[in-house]
């Protein structure tokens, strides 16, 4: 394919109700002579529009299996489809435009721009993605405001809390209308507050936008706006659990 075409759009005649789905996914890691089975075989369909949250102890596979759904990362076995494109079939240039475009990404550390302002890492991967710079700014204020952070838009990264900066690299993330949204522990550096109040800023946005969103997490409060919970243990599919069928108690969205 010619490095200036993009990858053959999927039309929505040809979707399946699947976002993503693996089939069979296994990595290995070599830690000097020792073999490590980070996954052992995973299978997931993971619908359109769902919030979908990847649950497990520490070593158990879930960022693993994330960076396989993100593109950020090959199985050793297997395959990862997004939206039935089989993404280890994608030279260097459709992988990174499949990124830039299909999928945003939030960050436990938010991984902002401290040079920049709000607004201008808002608008990054837009410029990235070819749209002008006077289109780029006024998008980036527009979501910017639906994060309610209009007003600190021209604010860097050093001027504003840890729960501000994460609504920038949420607002970062939908900046060009992804269809997934993968969030790595996104309120891993937040207190309760306002790990809480970004919860149910991620779900707004999934039901706004109808956005898939797949997060990696060990917060608990992740269970009463997921619509399904993947547990993972020791590299497999440990079991997958609805919200509505949890066996568990879990509080309100608001922390009470």
């Amino acid at each position: 394919m010619s490095q200036t075409t993009a990858p053959t759009p999927v039309t929505a005649d040809s979707l399946s109700e699947y976002t993503v789905r693996t089939i069979g996914v296994k990595r290995s890691y070599k830690m000097g002579t020792e073999e490590v089975h980070a996954l052992r075989g995973v299978d997931i369909q993971i619908n359109r529009g769902e919030y979908i949250s990847i649950m497990g102890p520490s070593g158990s596979g879930k960022s693993t299996l994330f960076n396989m759904i993100g593109g950020l990362d090959k199985p050793s076995e297997g395959k990862v489809y997004i939206d039935e494109v089989d993404i280890a079939q994608l030279d260097a240039y459709e992988l990174a435009w499949m990124r830039c475009r299909k999928i945003g990404y939030i960050f436990q550390t938010f991984n902002l721009i401290p040079v920049m302002t709000a607004i201008e890492n808002v608008m990054l991967p837009m410029i990235f993605a070819g749209m002008n710079t006077a289109d780029a700014q006024d998008k980036a204020a527009e979501i910017l405001k639906r994060v309610e952070l209009g007003h600190r838009m021209v604010n860097k990264p050093s001027e504003m809390s840890g729960g501000q900066q994460q609504r920038v690299a949420i607002a970062r993330a939908f900046a060009n209308d992804p269809a997934i949204i993968l969030a790595d522990e996104p309120t891993g550096n937040l207190d309760l507050t306002t790990g809480t109040l970004i919860i149910e800023l991620l779900r707004q946005l999934n039901k706004e936008r109808g956005v898939t969103i797949i997060s990696a997490t060990h917060d608990h409060k992740m269970l009463a706006v997921s619509d399904r919970i993947i547990w993972i243990r020791d590299g497999q599919i440990d079991k997958i659990e609805r919200r509505e069928d949890l066996n568990i108690q879990v509080g309100t969205i608001d922390g009470h």
